[in-house]
């Protein structure tokens, strides 16, 4: 196995074994990564890279923005609908004019929205823990001395 497939391989089993916050990041980095090959290929004059960096990216916001769900935060769920609108027609004038200006926008744009989901899932990791412990000392306090204790096994 070339090491192609073997990052191939590994990155299908990162995605299959992904939560769907894991999943929203996976698509940022993409974006980016391929953002970035765009901006390379117009700099080094190599259409093809750039073109296939340009189409990526699109693919990458287009599904950013079909899988905006819009309960439990329909103003935030419309802001972000927004900005991903905003940035696909931005990538499709900046693939047209092969312009660095606008692309390096749109890069700064997909790394700040990475940082923000990085520090929400951040967040989010501290709210499940405190959830979990609060839980935790809810059944504590609930047990009885007798429940709280191991049984006595009279086997040797």
């Amino acid at each position: 196995m070339n090491d192609s497939n073997t990052a191939n391989a590994y990155l299908r089993t990162k995605v299959m074994t992904a939560s769907p916050e894991e999943l929203r990041l996976l698509l940022l980095d993409g974006a980016v990564r391929f953002a970035h090959q765009a901006r390379a290929g117009i700099q080094q004059s190599h259409p093809e890279m750039a073109y296939l960096g340009f189409n990526q990216c699109r693919d990458i916001i287009l599904e950013l923005l079909n899988t905006i769900v819009t309960q439990p935060a329909p103003a935030i769920a419309q802001s972000m609908r927004e900005l991903y609108t905003f940035m696909y027609g931005e990538l499709i004038k900046a693939s047209m004019d092969s312009d660095l200006t606008k692309l390096n926008e749109i890069i700064g744009l997909l790394e700040y929205d990475r940082e923000t989901w990085v520090l929400t899932m951040e967040q989010l990791v501290k709210e499940r823990e405190a959830e979990v412990a609060s839980t935790m000392s809810v059944q504590t306090q609930t047990q009885t001395p007798m429940q709280s204790r191991q049984p006595i096994s009279f086997q040797a």
